[in-house]
């Protein structure tokens, strides 16, 4: 394969915002900055060591059409969902849910006091598979895969595959995603293999990098989205900490209404009947 580097196309640092029942975070995708970036819907962070920021939680809502994912770095979540799954997500954990057709969830804190710190991804399906039964994967920290590379290199791979074949333990054919958390030591170097089709995002948990041949800088909390190309590549400036995610986008009609993504207003209108009507 001719090795052809992402560079660096958008910045943005998300704007502050609030959900659920008054939970503090930033909105870096699904914002008036990024709307979207297909198939991401929405990309949330949200890093307190103020329970008043986070106690509230995520109390029971409906989602239709797309899939949920939770990540947490620090902290404690408990979800519960109509379809009888339940679970708590502690650090390094992720919960992959999803909505298809409908389904009634929540995510709330299992802590009142201490830093709770994560990330909430949207990820959209296709029109032929929303209104499929819902559906939930759950990866504890210990069952997600790891890579570990001779210059201190650790790779937490969620979904996809490294170039070194360490596969992830969520299971999407959909858009085939790569979700990945990096640790990476200052003045090396990590390289990704993506399809040339997908859209790919760096978010910088801590750190600094330096994207590409270009060497366009992404800073902490920042998110970059890379251009064309097959690789992505990037320089630690600082140690660092980051999340690459890739994915096939699917270039269908979009229809937002709050918690339900379909593909047209009258099916938001439909999942709205649905849910009023206890159609989930």
């Amino acid at each position: 394969m001719n090795k052809n580097v992402r560079e660096l196309k958008t910045l943005t640092s998300g704007i502050p915002a609030t959900d659920g029942n008054g939970v503090k975070l930033t909105r870096i995708i699904g914002s008036s900055e990024l709307n979207m970036l297909d198939p991401f819907l929405l990309f949330d962070a949200f890093e307190s060591d103020q329970g008043q920021d986070y106690i509230g939680g995520f109390p029971d809502h409906p989602h239709r059409g797309f899939e949920t994912v939770t990540y947490l770095l620090a902290g404690r979540m408990r979800h519960k969902d109509s379809a009888g799954h339940q679970g708590v997500i502690e650090p390094g954990g992720v919960q992959w849910m999803t909505a298809g057709r409908g389904i009634v969830h929540s995510e709330m804190p299992e802590q009142t006091d201490g830093l709770l710190q994560g990330f909430q991804l949207w990820v959209n399906l296709p029109a032929n598979e929303k209104m499929q039964a819902p559906s939930y994967q759950e990866y504890p920290f210990n069952d997600i895969a790891v890579e570990h590379l001779d210059n201190g290199t650790e790779v937490r791979v969620i979904a996809g595959s490294t170039n070194n074949g360490t596969i992830g333990p969520v299971i999407n054919h959909y858009v085939n995603p790569i979700y990945l958390d990096v640790f990476l030591l200052k003045g090396q170097t990590f390289e990704q293999t993506v399809d040339a089709d997908d859209n790919v995002f760096i978010f910088v948990i801590e750190g600094a990098l330096s994207v590409g041949n270009s060497k366009h800088q992404i800073r902490h909390r920042q998110l970059g989205i890379l251009g064309d190309g097959n690789q992505a590549v990037v320089t630690a400036n600082e140690t660092s900490r980051f999340l690459l995610a890739a994915a096939r986008p699917l270039k269908e009609p979009i229809a937002r209404g709050g918690p339900f993504v379909m593909n047209s207003k009258e099916e938001v209108l439909q999942a709205f009947d649905d849910f009023h009507h206890n159609r989930f």
